[in-house]
Parts: structure tokens; C-alpha cells; sequence
């Protein structure tokens, strides 16, 4: 064997799950937009879920005033103040909780991570509502997860599948339903009778239900959300999953909390949390401050949003073939465009389409599903922006897609 062939067999590689990661569809394109921010033109990001909103002073200024001498380790469950404030923001929303029922997280991507590796063991399944937010993939890689999907389609606003589309789909290795509602990235609203019904099914079938309520504020036209922790027949098998990034306008802040009146599950996750010691100390005091005066500003920010959202489907009406319904919730939307690859349309808007020195970031839409050969024509919009870059941004995209298509 020659030396080279000696070098290359001894070659370190990085982990089968690490190759098997997804790279996010919703950052994996900032290379491109660097390159046209670079050549002088104009970014309106609609790829990513980062409110512009002023997060709360009151956050801030906890966070400006903490005093103490040491940034010591806190506890693994969270700061028993934090845990209090969370119980009682719960109990305005006729959801009542022991404040052994909470543990804050850092962030609700570890809430998500944890609650999949308390329910499940390598190589175990867990059936998810598909399009999903994408990071599911990479969570379920960590875990050493399978997900499942359970279609939904853009023609009937991504509603809820049938019972019978997610009892086909069980098998001897599922665990548990994740689904998030409201959605992202669809910004469906989940009903009572869905979460009934879910609950009905995990009970039959002995199921976890994990619930991504994260977007719980944000439904629009005087609707109603539903957390499955209304739901009775749910209360031993529900593990809530939240976070104070959006609500709060606080994406950076990196605090959450997993939820469960099971106290075996809060057992496991207590564990996983003394495996990472304990969240961010100085966050979660600004997050006491968000929690209690969250009644300030939480009203203004939702009518803010569906204003966004009004702008956006008013926009994109004026798209010829776009499929889309209005979304009930969350600050998404995913359409079908007329266009054959969203994948390449979105890297095109940003390496040869530019109009007045500007171009429109989104997100393809096939890193939202399991199987990635769907999705090729939708793309998630975030509807993110102030009003008048919304405006700017949606126009492009309409340019963008007219221009897209005239190429050949």
C-alpha cells in the first residue's frame, strides 16, 4: 500500500449523525446574501423568524441592573422565581400548574431535544405533521430520532391530518406526536377537536403527545388557542414545549421551559438538565421582568403581526398561480409559487435578480420536509418586517418571481 493510500485509510471523518444533519434551509443561503450585501444591494430578510419589535425595556433594563458579584451556576431546573412567574402567566390562561411542573430550558430547542430523548430510545419514531419547522430534523438527529410525517397540503391551509393518517402510520417503534400550534412553518391553528382527538389517539395507542406551543399569543381575527394542556384527557402524556424568544421579541435571550404534569418525564428531563448544569442566569432574570408585565405590550404585538400578515397575503394575492391560505397564526406563511424549483428560485433571488439595488432572502421550501423531494415550489415567508419594507419586500418577490420565470 502506498503512502498516500495509508494516509487517506487514516483519515479522521466526523460522526454518521453529524453528516446526517440537515443544514438550515433557513441560514444556509446567508453565504449568498453576504455576497449581494457585499456588491451593494439591498437584503429584505423574509427567511427568518427575528422580530424586529423593540424587545420589552423591561427586559432590558433587568438585565442592565442585575447586581450580583458572581455569575454563579443557577439551579437545573431554572430560577424558582422564574418557574413561579411562568406557573402564574399559565394560570391567566386557565391552565393550572404546580411550579414542579415547569423546568426552564435553554431555549425551546433544548426543551424539544430533551422531551425527545425522555420519550424515546435510539432508532424509536415520533410522527410529526409535515411541512414542520426544520429544526426538527436536526433535533431528531440528535436524539437519534426517526420522524415520521404525516402529510398535510397547502390547498386545505396545512389543517390537521385524519386520525386515520396518523393511526396508519404507528408502528411497534413510535413514542410519541410532536406537532407545533400555532404553526410553524404554516402559521395553521390547531382546534380543540384536533387536540381532542390527538388526545384520544395517544391514549389508544399509548402515546407522548409534544406539544410546540411557542407562538401561543400570536393568533389572529379573535381566535382562540388551544394548548393541549386544556386538554384533560392529554394531562399524563402532554409535554409543552415554549419559549420566551418570540412573545418576547427576545430571539438572543435563549430561554424556555419544557411543561408536563408527569412527574416521571420531569424526572428524565431533570437528569438531562444536570447533564448541562443549568440556563443562562442572567436571561431568565430578564424573562421574570418580560413575564410580568407582559399584559403592556402583548396586545399592541399581535395586532402589529396580523397587520404584517394582512400586507403579506394582500401582496402575494397579486402573485398569477400563487396557492396560499390566510394564516390564523404564528408570523408565517408558506405558499405555493408558480415557479419549478424554490430551492434554486430563492439562491437566483440573490445571485442575479436585484431590482433598484434590492432583492427579497426566503426560505425554500423543501428543508421543510422529511422527504425533501417535496415542498419544490413553496417557501416560507416570516413576515417580520416594519410595514413599508414588507410592502418592498413582497413587490420584489412578485418581480422576482415574473423575472424567474422569463429567463427561458
Amino acid at each position: 500500500m502506498s503512502a498516500k493510500s495509508k494516509a487517506k485509510k487514516a483519515e479522521l471523518m466526523p460522526s454518521k449523525r453529524s453528516a446526517a444533519m440537515q443544514a438550515s434551509p433557513i441560514r444556509r443561503l446567508v453565504p449568498l446574501a453576504d455576497q449581494a450585501k457585499a456588491r451593494g444591494t439591498k437584503v429584505y430578510h423574509l427567511n427568518i423568524g427575528q422580530p424586529d419589535i423593540v424587545t420589552p425595556r423591561e427586559i432590558m433594563d433587568a438585565v442592565r441592573n442585575f447586581r450580583d458579584e458572581v455569575l454563579a451556576y443557577g439551579p437545573s431546573l431554572g430560577l424558582p422565581e422564574l418557574r413561579q412567574e411562568i406557573k402564574h402567566y399559565f394560570e391567566k390562561l386557565d391552565i393550572m400548574l404546580s411550579v414542579d411542573d415547569v423546568m426552564v430550558t435553554t431555549a425551546g430547542s433544548e426543551a424539544i431535544v430533551f422531551a425527545l430523548m425522555a420519550v424515546g430510545d435510539p432508532g424509536d419514531e415520533v410522527l410529526v405533521p409535515e411541512p414542520f419547522y426544520t429544526n426538527y430534523n436536526g433535533f431528531a438527529s440528535m436524539a437519534d430520532i426517526r420522524l415520521v410525517a404525516v402529510p398535510t397540503d397547502v390547498e386545505d391551509g396545512f389543517s390537521l391530518p385524519s386520525k386515520a393518517e396518523f393511526a396508519k402510520r404507528i408502528t411497534k417503534k413510535t413514542k410519541a406526536i410532536l406537532f407545533c400550534s400555532p404553526n410553524n412553518p404554516t402559521g395553521a391553528v390547531f382546534s380543540r377537536s384536533d387536540l381532542e382527538m390527538l388526545a384520544g389517539l395517544a391514549k389508544e395507542k399509548n402515546l407522548w403527545l409534544l406539544a410546540d406551543e411557542v407562538y401561543r399569543e400570536f393568533i389572529y381575527d379573535g381566535g382562540y388557542h388551544t394548548s393541549i394542556l386544556h386538554i384533560k384527557e392529554a394531562e399524563d402524556r402532554a409535554i409543552m414545549l415554549d419559549s420566551v424568544s418570540k412573545r418576547f421579541s427576545a430571539c438572543g435571550a435563549r430561554v424556555g421551559c419544557l411543561v408536563s404534569r408527569n412527574p416521571r418525564i420531569m424526572q428524565a428531563a431533570l437528569k438531562l438538565g444536570q447533564a448541562r448544569l443549568c440556563p443562562p442566569t442572567i436571561e431568565q432574570v430578564g424573562a421574570i421582568a418580560g413575564y410580568k408585565n407582559i399584559h403592556k405590550y402583548l396586545k399592541k404585538m399581535v395586532n402589529e403581526y396580523q397587520h404584517r400578515r394582512d400586507i403579506v397575503c394582500d401582496e402575494l394575492a397579486k402573485i398569477d398561480g400563487a396557492v396560499f391560505t390566510k394564516p390564523k397564526g404564528a408570523f408565517y406563511i408558506m405558499p405555493q409559487l408558480p415557479i419549478d424549483d424554490a430551492n434554486e428560485f430563492a439562491q437566483w433571488m440573490l445571485t442575479d435578480f436585484s431590482h433598484q439595488g434590492a432583492t427579497t432572502m426566503v426560505a425554500p421550501g423543501d428543508g421543510f420536509y422529511a422527504d425533501p423531494s417535496k415542498g419544490k415550489q413553496e417557501i416560507r415567508i416570516a413576515y417580520v418586517l416594519k410595514e413599508a419594507d414588507l410592502k418592498k419586500a413582497m413587490q420584489l418577490l412578485a418581480l422576482g418571481v415574473k423575472a424567474y420565470n422569463g429567463r427561458r
